[in-house]
C-alpha cells in the first residue's frame, strides 16, 4: 500500500511569513519542503511527493499538501498556520472502475510547439492555454491519461503562479486555471500513478495536485 498524506495549511494572515509565502510560488515552495527531511537529493519534491496548491474560495486562503512523506509540521513557524494532516491511502485503495467521483485540479494549462512551427512563425517554446483551449486540454490529460471519464468540467481562470528563484533570480510565471467537476473511473490503476505523479507543468509552484472525493449515490 502507498502511504499518501494530505495536509490542511491555512496560514495566519496575521504573520508577516505567511502573508509573503501566499504572495509568492518559490516562497511556498520553499516553505513545504522545510517540512519534510533534509538529504532527499537534487529530486527532493519528488521523492517527497510533494505537491500542493493554493485555494482562495473561503474567508481565508488554504493550502492543500499532499505527500508520500508525512510532513513535520512542527516546522511551521510559531503561529504561522493552524494545520492538519491526514491518511489518503484509504482512497486510493477504495478507487475502482465505474466509481463516481467529484475532482477538483488547479493545473498549467499549455501548448508547446515542434521546433518547426517555432522556426516558422516565432511562436514561444510553451503557449498557455485558456478557454475552450483549457478546456480541450483537460478533457485531453483526464480521458487520455490519467483513467477518469469526465461527466462535467468546469473551469475558472486564476491568477498566474509567480515568484523569484533565489539562486539564479530567474522569474517563475506559471498560467493556472482551477478545473471542478464530476466524472467516473476508467483506469484505477492510471488514475493512483497520476494523482501521486501530479499533472501537467508548474508542480513545484502550486499545479497539478488533483483531488477526489467519492460521490455519494442513492440508494
Amino acid at each position: 500500500m502507498t502511504a499518501l498524506w494530505l495536509t490542511r495549511i491555512q496560514p495566519n494572515l496575521r504573520h508577516r511569513d505567511a502573508r509573503r509565502d501566499l504572495s509568492s510560488a518559490v516562497a511556498m515552495h520553499h516553505r513545504i519542503m522545510q517540512l519534510f527531511p533534509d538529504g532527499l537529493g537534487a529530486q527532493a519534491r519528488r521523492q517527497a511527493g510533494a505537491l500542493f496548491r493554493t485555494e482562495d474560495t473561503g474567508p481565508t486562503p488554504v493550502v492543500l499538501l499532499q505527500s508520500q512523506l508525512r510532513p513535520d509540521l512542527d516546522q511551521l513557524p510559531t503561529d504561522f498556520a493552524s494545520s492538519v494532516t491526514k491518511d489518503l491511502s484509504p482512497l486510493l485503495d477504495a478507487l475502482r472502475p465505474g466509481l463516481p467521483v467529484r475532482y477538483r485540479i488547479i493545473a498549467n494549462a499549455v501548448r508547446k510547439p515542434g521546433h518547426t512551427t517555432r522556426a516558422a512563425t516565432g511562436a514561444p517554446a510553451v503557449i498557455p492555454l485558456t478557454g475552450a483551449e483549457a478546456d480541450e486540454w483537460w478533457q485531453r490529460q483526464a480521458e487520455e491519461h490519467s483513467g477518469l471519464h469526465l461527466s462535467t468540467a468546469h473551469s475558472t481562470p486564476l491568477d498566474s503562479a509567480r515568484g523569484q528563484r533565489g539562486q539564479d533570480q530567474r522569474r517563475i510565471t506559471h498560467a493556472r486555471t482551477q478545473f471542478d467537476g464530476a466524472a467516473t473511473i476508467k483506469d484505477p490503476d492510471l488514475l493512483r500513478q497520476r494523482i501521486l505523479d501530479g499533472i501537467g507543468r508548474g508542480k513545484a509552484y502550486g499545479c497539478g495536485l488533483l483531488t477526489l472525493a467519492p460521490t455519494r449515490q442513492a440508494a
